[in-house]
């Protein structure tokens, strides 16, 4: 039996449609599952039984038979939050208490942590547990998320196996409830559909023209797949990025959500509000040679790829994956 947290969210239904379809269908899923838009993630899909978060971690706590692997996916996510009591309370304290019934009763654990953890980059963006104590987050969530990984690195009672990725720039299908926080391509579609144009943030930076500020932005299907992995060939624990080690614009993003949707290429640039500017992120890129040398050998889908797959298949049929 496989337990997934934040099973009704974006990354968690997605993981719950690559389990299935690996013919895994004893699966116990976690989350608040109160928002109707959120629970058409989960329609058609298999698994056993459904548990509210709160009451499942009373349920982990006491021993629960038969598990075989848990995936914490589930957090607070909204990145515009500034209230650190949320965060505590629904991802580290959370997760700690996840960790704690893991290593008491030999559950392997994946869990998700964040590119958000690296802030500025000011370091770099190479997964190397030493640094993790000198990264300087941006905000609340990636604080909480860092202050989870620094906190695992200290623990000497451990699950059987363990491994924390750091999704960077997550974007696919099943991301429809997730209002301002989905993704870029997201937003790109349904403006364009919207109003047949993209805005873009124009560059305050002399390094970058407008719109080719980078991001590595990670397909869903991918970053499941590399989860589905190492569920089933995990040997090394670690913090593991999860992106695609290539850093693409904001321009070529928009540029092919274009083509996909067949119009007349048209992006309009705006100021950086003033709020966010000296916190704006210009470039992203992980550093992936960790995970490859742990194993992971498939190719990731490039941006177009990705972009074809994502707006062709799913958003401009109103499909779940």
């Amino acid at each position: 039996m496989i337990i997934i947290t934040g099973a009704a969210g974006f990354i968690g239904s997605s993981l719950i449609s690559k389990l299935n379809n690996k013919g895994f269908k004893d699966l116990i899923l976690v989350d608040d599952f109160s928002n109707a838009e959120k629970n058409k993630n989960l329609q058609n899909k298999a698994f056993t039984e459904k548990f509210d978060r709160g009451l499942f971690l009373e349920k982990l706590e006491k021993g629960m038979d038969n598990i075989d692997f848990v995936f914490h996916i589930g957090a607070r996510t909204d990145t515009a939050e500034f209230d650190k009591a949320v965060f505590d309370k629904l991802n580290l304290n959370y997760s700690k208490a996840i960790w704690k019934s893991c290593s008491e009763f030999k559950i392997p654990l994946i869990y998700a942590s964040s590119a958000a953890t690296y802030g500025m980059g000011e370091h770099g963006f190479v997964d190397d547990e030493k640094i993790i104590p000198q990264l300087k987050p941006l905000n609340p969530y990636g604080e909480s998320k860092n202050e989870f990984d620094k906190w695992v690195l200290q623990q000497n009672n451990c699950p059987p196996y363990w491994a924390g990725f750091k999704f960077f720039n997550v974007y696919g299908p099943n991301e429809y409830h997730k209002n301002r926080m989905a993704s870029v391509v997201y937003h790109c579609f349904k403006q364009i559909q919207e109003s047949g144009k993209m805005k873009l943030f124009r560059s305050h930076h002399p390094d970058f023209k407008d719109g080719e500020q980078l991001r590595d932005f990670i397909y869903v299907k991918d970053l499941v797949s590399v989860l589905f992995h190492f569920m089933l060939h995990g040997s090394k624990n670690g913090i593991y990025n999860l992106g695609t080690g290539k850093a693409r614009s904001f321009k070529d993003l928009a540029e092919n959500c274009f083509k996909v949707m067949g119009k007349e290429e048209k992006i309009h640039f705006i100021d950086t509000p003033i709020d966010i500017r000296d916190k704006y992120q210009y470039f992203t890129e992980a550093k992936m040679d960790k995970l490859r040398k742990a194993g992971y050998t498939k190719d990731f889908y490039s941006l177009e790829a990705g972009i074809k797959d994502y707006v062709g298949e799913y958003l401009m049929y109103d499909k779940y994956y």
